[in-house]
C-alpha cells in the first residue's frame, strides 16, 4: 500500500494518543509516590541478604568474663591465652600477634 506524504495529517489521532500518554504517566506518578510513602524499616524487613541467616529469632551468645588464664591485648583488644602474651608495658599487654 502506497502512503502520500503531501496529504494532510488527521490530528485527532495524535491528540488521542498524546492524552493516552499523559493518563499512563498519571496512573504510574501515583503508583510511586504510594511506594514512596511506605516505611523504611517495613520494606527492610522484607530484604533477606546473601549469607545471611533467615531465622527471625536472634542469636544468643553468652558472654562470660575474662579468665584468670587470659589477658586483653591493648593493640588489638582482642581475649588472648597468657601463652600469647609477648610483651608487658605497665598495664598495657601486647600479644604475639600484634608485636609482629
Amino acid at each position: 500500500m502506497a502512503t502520500d506524504y503531501d496529504a494532510p495529517r488527521d490530528s485527532s489521532r495524535e491528540e488521542e494518543a498524546a492524552k493516552q500518554l499523559a493518563s499512563l504517566n498519571a496512573g504510574r506518578t501515583a503508583v510511586q509516590a504510594t511506594l514512596i510513602d511506605e516505611d523504611e524499616a517495613e520494606l527492610a524487613e522484607g530484604f533477606i541478604l546473601p549469607g545471611t541467616e533467615i531465622d527471625p529469632e536472634e542469636a544468643s551468645v553468652e558472654i562470660m568474663p575474662e579468665q584468670s588464664d587470659e589477658f586483653t591485648c591493648a593493640s588489638c583488644f582482642m581475649v588472648r591465652h597468657r601463652s600469647l602474651l609477648v610483651r608487658q608495658d605497665g598495664a598495657a599487654l601486647f600479644c604475639a600477634e600484634c608485636e609482629d
